[in-house]
């Protein structure tokens, strides 16, 4: 962990993630072992050749997937890319899916960070370890380019360094994404902070797009920052384009070289044999580039050694979600229309009916997974209250004069001593009363709740409470509480604003309020977040404000609220709460936002809900989404 990280701040995740359950188990004859990550073209898994070789596959997006022309240029560059054999690329070595499903694509596996992850994480790199970066990737640019492919999309986040130097990964891919019509609708290919005039401008692509990348990079490494800053898409390309870079961070010997590469006309720009030459005899790497075991710092080898650790043994399928216990069983319906079975003869006291009677107890070694609903009080009482036909028994069974003896061989015999149409009148008598009695006991709640209520505009209206609880006085708020609009109508009090925590869970008995509604926002990087309360975006610095923001490979949401990663393309604030209850959801991962996917967090002290509809994301934290805020008014 960098030096400057706060205390508190949220341990790295793991780099072998467990499958989820939307996770493919095999993919082309590889069984899949853990996630590795995801990016903007998909997402990428750790497997085994059938040798023992750790392999990463990666699975295209189906956005990308269902795009013929993207099929037929991710076949040709996968076809070219195969015959690159590069020290310093990761090798591909297999393909499939391009008939049907999604295609997927095999390299070599890295046991390493990428460039991105090393400087956020650990700060800008010294001078020596950035020369050889520098080498190591124009070398890595050489082989790529001998084989007429241009990367397209070099950036921090597609080099991978391994003790033995860095790895290129994911060359000529891009031109394949170019080509689909995503480009068109907002989804870009490419980093802005990285990408050439040239290639802003939609002019012609040449290997010197790939130096300009280069440069770009080497500056952020070096200084820890984009030469072109940050900030909107259109203001970097912009400046790309028009302004010269900010070197000012890149410390003085390297600034003569990357100004090189950040040339503005792609003459100007050295080429890659040339770049070697240039870092071979600066005079910091003594006039040669190795990669010993001291060209990383400390602590960028740990995390080197934190990846070598593979997992062998495949996962086992994530179990599916555990089910509510259900409630004890209703009792069976018929028996008051049924005649009573034979009673016992014999006389014996009242028996206490044991815990558990009237449904299963539930084992006493299984934990309860979720809420469960009470049984309907109606049917309790009845349960609990029915007179029994055991008095009537001894009444029939007493032995009686020789006369009723005869006559009660002349009739049939009568089982029971209470007849089915009696239960029956009184098992109606017994509801009817108690619905009326239920209905008389909230009348007489809401007339006092009347009385209570303070003057209309003190309480926003509130769904009434349909159980009938505990009336409140309609003076309670919650921190995130927007005052309601005035009104000519006077405002009823709302009995669910004392709801139980039991009822406020569930969000069911008071309803939620729209504070805002499809609010579009979009922040250029990780340096900013999304201010919930005033539906903004604000600098990350604001931690009091900010409540979701990008992260490496996900969008993070503060403490203190629950997640829950929508199905439809839709939602209702209820429908949230409710979802949340029932399946929560642990993180936002980049490669399960697809634009239009839906997310909602939960509020866990004021139980408000927002809702996000995604409209964009990409790995270096520019995000884009829809934002609705509802006030929970209980």
């Amino acid at each position: 962990m960098a030096a400057d990280t706060p205390q508190n701040a949220v341990p790295l995740p793991p780099v072998f993630q467990p499958l989820l359950a939307d996770d493919p188990r095999e993919v082309g004859g590889y069984r899949l072992f853990a996630r590795l990550g995801a990016g903007g073209m998909g997402r990428v898994y750790l497997s085994y050749t059938p040798g023992g070789r750790p392999v990463a596959l990666k699975v295209v997006r189906p956005e990308f997937a269902e795009d013929g022309e993207f099929r037929r240029r991710f076949a040709q560059e996968v076809s070219s890319a195969q015959r690159i054999h590069g020290l310093y690329t990761a090798q591909v070595i297999d393909s499939g899916g391009l008939e049907s499903g999604a295609p997927w694509l095999v390299t070599s596996y890295v046991p390493g960070p990428s460039l991105q992850q090393v400087v956020r994480e650990h700060g800008a790199l010294p001078v020596r370890t950035v020369l050889l970066l520098v080498g190591g990737i124009a070398e890595a640019l050489q082989a790529i380019h001998s084989v007429q492919v241009v990367h397209r999309d070099l950036k921090p986040a597609n080099v991978l360094v391994a003790s033995d130097g860095p790895r290129v990964i994911d060359f000529g891919i891009a031109r394949a994404a170019d080509a689909t019509a995503l480009t068109g609708t907002g989804y870009r290919i490419g980093s802005p902070a990285f990408m050439s005039p040239e290639q802003a401008q939609g002019r012609t692509i040449t290997p010197a797009t790939d130096v300009f990348a280069l440069g770009a990079l080497a500056a952020y490494v070096a200084g820890g920052a984009p030469p072109f800053g940050d900030g909107p898409d259109t203001a970097v390309l912009y400046r790309v384009v028009h302004e010269e870079p900010e070197l000012g961070t890149v410390p003085a010997p390297l600034r003569e070289l990357i100004g090189r590469c950040l040339a503005k006309d792609p003459e100007d720009r050295p080429t890659p044999a040339e770049i070697i030459q240039a870092a071979r005899e600066h005079p910091v790497v003594g006039g040669q580039l190795r990669f010993g075991e001291d060209w990383l710092p400390g602590q960028v080898n740990t995390e080197i050694t934190r990846r070598s650790d593979l997992p062998r043994t495949p996962p086992t399928p994530l179990p599916a979600a555990a089910p509510a216990l259900p409630a004890a069983p209703p009792p069976p319906v018929a028996a008051p229309f049924a005649p009573p079975a034979a009673p016992p003869v014999q006389h014996s006291a009242p028996v206490v009916p044991p815990s558990g009677a009237f449904g299963p107890l539930a084992p006493t070694s299984e934990a309860v997974t979720g809420p469960v609903a009470p049984a309907d009080p109606t049917l309790r009482l009845t349960e609990q209250h029915t007179p029994p036909p055991a008095p009537a028994v001894p009444l029939a069974a007493e032995p009686g004069p020789a006369p009723a003896a005869a006559a009660r061989a002349a009739k049939p015999e009568r089982r029971g001593g209470v007849s089915w149409k009696t239960l029956l009148v009184v098992a109606l008598v017994t509801l009817l009363a108690g619905t009326a009695g239920g209905l008389v006991l909230m009348k007489t709640l809401n007339d006092k709740d009347k009385d209570k209520t303070t003057t209309p505009t003190q309480s926003a209206p509130t769904s009434p409470d349909p159980a009938g609880g505990s009336g409140g006085s309609g003076g309670g708020g919650s921190q995130d509480q927007v005052t309601a609009a005035p009104s000519d109508t006077p405002t009823k009090a709302s009995p669910s604003a004392s709801a139980s925590p039991s009822a406020r869970k569930s969000g069911a008995p008071a309803g939620f309020t729209a504070v805002y509604t499809d609010r579009e926002l979009s922040v250029p990087s990780t340096d900013y977040g999304f201010d919930l309360l005033n539906g903004k975006v604000v600098p990350a610095s604001s931690n009091n404000d900010v409540f979701l923001r990008p992260g490496y490979d996900d969008l993070r949401v503060t403490d203190g609220y629950d997640r829950y990663l929508g199905k439809a393309d839709s939602m209702t604030p209820q429908e949230c709460s409710d979802a949340i209850d029932k399946n929560p959801s642990a993180d936002f991962p980049y490669s399960d936002l697809p634009p239009g996917r839906v997310i909602c967090v939960r509020n866990r002290q004021t139980w408000s809900v927002a809702i996000m509809k995604i409209g964009n994301v990409t790995n270096d934290g520019a995000v884009s989404l829809s934002l609705s805020y509802y006030r929970y008014n209980g």
